[in-house]
């Protein structure tokens, strides 16, 4: 492409097909409003049903939404979304693994119950939804897979060993897939959030004092701090990145 032919067109998403997953909560409901405000229509697949919140926000830009209540751990469910997504849609253009869950404890309580439940739903099930994602845009020959990496994709995480280990796998699965599937024309990137406003450890001045010292930009980050990268990573802006993990964090790392 010639940079004359450059074009903020290039972060459009219209008409394209984007599976969400978790992405009726928290950062997924930011990320799932971000693709259809940029004209993606929605398939989320989650456990958690909500009160039909995300359902009437991303019908308001105009684009379609379909919910899937399943629990993206129990064996087939992965394949069954990705079928039920090319049924209803017509292709799977952009993936984006944002289910999660977060446990804690000190080290000798957190057994091995705490640690499947989360390597389960944080790792082992955003691969699943890749690999059958995969199968889809090999053929199309093209597609973006994003992952919902995290600062502890870099760092150690205090009282959740299974959460440092999930984010640094998603980021070793981001940088595998980019290299399998790159001659597809499919980009796999990762998202790093740092800090992201939640109350119950705002709630806790210690602790937010800590942070808050740690973070160049002095404040919090917000669900829509995310948007921005998420759409670009998701957009043909992006063709040529790939096998990147993007901080979004304030400055965190680099202090």
């Amino acid at each position: 492409m010639e940079i004359t032919e450059f074009s903020m067109e290039l972060f459009s998403l219209a008409g394209k097909v984007a599976i969400v997953a978790g992405g009726n909560t928290g950062i997924g409901r930011a990320f799932s409003l971000a693709l259809a405000k940029s004209g993606a229509n929605i398939l989320v697949p989650s456990l958690i049903d909500d009160d039909g919140t995300t359902q009437k926000i991303i019908e308001e830009t105009g684009s379609s939404y379909v919910f899937m209540e399943v629990d993206l751990t129990e064996e087939g469910v992965p394949q069954a979304v990705v079928e039920h997504c090319v049924e209803v849609f017509g292709s799977v253009d952009v993936l984006v693994n944002c289910a999660e869950m977060f446990l804690s404890a000190d080290v000798l309580n957190f057994d091995r119950k705490k640690w499947d439940q989360m390597i389960q739903l944080n790792l082992t099930a955003a691969f699943e939804m890749s690999h059958e994602a995969a199968k889809v845009m090999i053929a199309q020959k093209s597609g973006k897979i994003i992952n919902l990496c995290s600062l502890f994709s870099y760092l150690g995480s205090q009282s959740s060993p299974a959460n440092a280990a999930a984010k640094h796998g998603l980021a070793g699965l981001t940088k595998a897939y980019c290299d399998e599937l790159a001659p597809y024309n499919i980009q796999v990137n990762g998202i790093a959030p740092g800090y992201v406003m939640t109350e119950p450890l705002m709630e806790r001045a210690e602790d937010s004092q800590r942070i808050l010292e740690h973070v160049p930009a002095g404040r919090w980050g917000e669900s829509a701090d995310l948007m921005g990268a998420l759409v670009f990573l998701a957009s043909p802006a992006s063709n040529f990145v790939n096998g990147h993990l993007l901080p979004v964090d304030g400055g965190y790392l680099v202090r």
